[in-house]
């Protein structure tokens, strides 16, 4: 991606910006190798690798003033080195100061070192303080000898706590970083921020805040280094978080360069969609519609986000932009994370189309060799006007005739290479289709504007009537026979249950309940009710088999992993039993708690845990006792979680911040954005050697 449409020539990069790590002394291909697996490859990326955390070795300790749990630099002579044997072979050393001693415990050692420790050698060690048998004691300090009469200087700065990988030790980080600090002491690493924005924000150049997370002043404050609150640091995730959102701004101007498709659509497949529904859309669905239908009409490619609560009517959305393509002689494709869920997709598109009379194909890994032929034929021909599946749609083999549409269903589970994929699939005549992504996991707006910068984003923020709020208990699972005629009980008044576990199978590791076993153990207890199984090692067919029998209300109780987490939709199902929920995310239980309460009946979600739990694990279940709004659970999530994790970023490489964290540092979010706005405005030369630093060849991902 060209990410300058200015005749100004970028500014030439500093050369130890680019220069390989290799040309600092000691540093051979063995190491480079090793160095790259901490993503390092240049000496900047020496100066990007930002400490974990600090220690304080700046000043030595008197033996008689420190505390258990704290780490300190303590010198003293040594009055006694003897070799124990007290459930195991050690080695103890007794050091004294004059304000009081304590014991050095090595596990591992050999004579030399035994020797080196002998009586009446000064020594100076660091290390975490410990309360021991015979007092205060150091397990495996860090030690070295120092002269009796002349103590060695101790740390002129705060000591540095790097991330490490195998075959790397602090030590050796420790040295590279201070070298690759002097390599640009005498050059300079351009700022490539605009200086207004660094002045509003109060916060230092670069290089002072490199300089300061390096190596911080002994009289740092190590609570704010810790925090990651100090203005060096700040400065330095304002930066990151900056270069992120610029690479998703310049993928949205890069798509929307394209040339798209401008829908003109006749309207009489819409009318007639629309009169052949047996209910009203709501309101939040029809804003949301006429955010899609004005894009649609645009001759640059749509990029718009559906956010929702489960429940909140996303599908029928996307089915109305699926008509709308069809309407104006394209294609539609709707991707689903998983197999169940784009067969849900099948059967709702099915039902809703079928007054229409149109033809929809479905493509899944693990559909039969006849029927995919089939539909790879069909899709080709553009018999197949709609067609859903999962990520085997930008497989090399489907070939679509006339594409005009992407719908990705749960933007979490899928990255933006593999939209971007699918989206190359419909390049037809220099055009591109347009996209609608979808997602469940609603998120704050602040933070959707960065996330998901390269895109519009719509809310639907309204659940269909007669839904009920979902009543919400926790419970340990020695109350599981109570549960069992809480169901009995549900059954009894027509209704249905299900009772999710998290495995397939029993795992001694875990402690969790199988699925398999549940549904022995619940069919002999419940033996008057049918009760049913579905799991992820289940054939499509056979999944779907046991899905239609709960849906036709021929299964009472439906045992089931975390498969059903989402797209599926029983409107007479009023029980929830969420097995080991002291596992799940707050996004998964939420999903899971969605299964329920989506029509009139009251619905109700049992949280079974194992105790004793974690605080977070307490946290979680506190939550989702206390609110069904999807979106206070995502922020809760965001807390306990980060973005990452929720946003589905883990596996495409977009979000993995190495300084920024986008819920400590969400203060900075409208000041990246009113930057970017100025860079790319003004400053845009600067922003390619900005996204090199930070994102590597984030700048060009928008072309795949």
């Amino acid at each position: 991606m060209n990410t300058s449409t200015s005749p100004q020539r970028p500014p030439q990069v500093a050369s130890a910006e680019l220069r390989p790590v290799t040309a600092l002394r000691g540093v051979g291909d063995a190491l480079a190798q090793k160095l790259q697996k901490l993503g390092i490859e240049t000496v900047q990326d020496l100066l990007f690798l930002l400490p974990l955390r600090y220690e304080d070795r700046t000043r030595v300790a008197a033996i008689g003033s420190l505390q258990a749990g704290e780490r300190a630099v303590i010198e003293g002579e040594v009055q006694l080195t003897e070799v124990a044997f007290r459930g195991r072979r050690q080695l103890l050393c007794r050091l004294s100061d004059g304000s009081g001693s304590l014991t050095l415990r090595f596990f591992y050692f050999n004579a030399s070192q035994q020797q080196s420790l002998a009586r009446g050698v000064r020594i100076r060690c660091y290390g975490e303080i410990r309360r021991g048998p015979g007092g205060f004691e150091i397990v495996h300090p860090e030690y070295r000898r120092v002269a009796s009469d002349a103590p060695g200087d101790v740390e002129p700065a705060l000591t540095p706590i790097y991330p490490l990988t195998e075959g790397v030790q602090q030590g050796r980080l420790r040295q590279l970083t201070s070298m690759a600090l002097r390599e640009v002491a005498n050059e300079t690493i351009r700022d490539w921020l605009p200086a207004s924005a660094l002045r509003e924000l109060n916060l230092p150049s670069l290089r002072e805040a490199l300089d300061y997370v390096h190596r911080p002043p002994p009289d740092a404050s190590l609570e704010q280094l810790s925090a990651y609150m100090h203005p060096a640091q700040r400065r330095l995730a304002f930066e990151e978080m900056l270069a992120h959102h610029l690479s998703l701004r310049l993928l949205r101007r890069e798509v929307q360069r394209d040339p798209g498709w401008a829908f003109q659509p006749q309207r009489a497949l819409m009318k007639g969609f629309l009169r052949s529904l047996p209910f009203k859309p709501t309101g939040a669905q029809q804003r949301a519609w006429a955010d899609i239908e004005r894009d649609l009409a645009q001759p640059s490619p749509m990029l718009r986000l559906v956010q929702g609560d489960v429940g909140s009517g996303k599908t029928l959305v996307a089915a109305m932009a699926a008509v709308r393509a069809v309407e104006a002689g394209f294609q539609a494709a709707v991707m689903a994370p998983t197999e169940l869920l784009a067969e849900q997709h099948g059967r709702n598109f099915a039902a809703w189309l079928a007054p229409l009379d149109l033809e929809i194909a479905l493509l899944t890994g693990k559909r039969s060799s006849a029927a995919r032929t089939r539909a790879l034929a069909d899709i080709a021909s553009g018999s197949a006007q709609i067609v859903i599946g999962t990520h085997a749609l930008f497989q090399e083999q489907v070939e679509f005739h006339r594409l005009g549409l992407v719908i990705v269903d749960e933007q979490h589970r899928f990255g933006v290479h593999q939209r971007l994929l699918l989206r190359e699939k419909g390049a037809s005549s220099g055009r591109y289709p347009h996209q609608l992504i979808m997602t469940a996991t609603p998120i704050p707006r602040t933070l959707a504007m960065t996330a998901y910068a390269d895109l519009d984003v719509s809310i639907i923020d309204e659940l269909p009537p007669g839904r009920t709020p979902v009543k919400t208990v926790a419970l340990t699972e020695s109350r599981r026979d109570e549960i069992v005629l809480r169901i009995r009980d549900a059954c009894r008044q027509k209704r249905q249950a299900y009772w999710v576990c998290p495995l397939v199978e029993e795992s001694e590791q875990l402690e969790a309940q199988a699925a398999e076993e549940t549904a022995r153990v619940l069919a002999e207890a419940l033996s008057e009710l049918r009760v049913g199984l579905v799991h992820g090692r289940m054939t499509p067919r056979d999944k779907d088999a046991v899905m239609s029998e709960f849906k036709a209300g021929s299964i009472d109780l439906l045992v089931a992993t975390t498969v059903i987490e989402v797209g599926v939709d029983v409107p007479n199902a009023s029980l929830m039993v969420i097995e080991n929920s002291e596992r799940m995310g707050l996004a998964q239980l939420h999903q899971l708690r969605g299964r329920v309460g989506r029509g009139s009946a009251e619905s109700n979600c049992v949280l079974l845990y194992r105790p004793p739990l974690t605080e977070v694990a307490r946290e979680r279940l506190g939550v989702m006792r206390a609110t069904n709004d999807g979106f206070e659970i995502s922020r809760r999530d965001l807390e306990l979680r980060g973005p990452g994790e929720l946003l589905g970023t883990k596996q495409t490489g977009l979000m993995q911040m190495r300084v920024a964290d986008l819920m400590r540092d969400a203060d900075l979010l409208p000041r990246v954005q009113q930057t970017a706005e100025l860079m790319l405005a003004e400053n845009e030369a600067n922003i390619a050697p900005l996204l090199r630093r930070w994102t590597g060849r984030g700048e060009q991902f928008g072309k795949v």
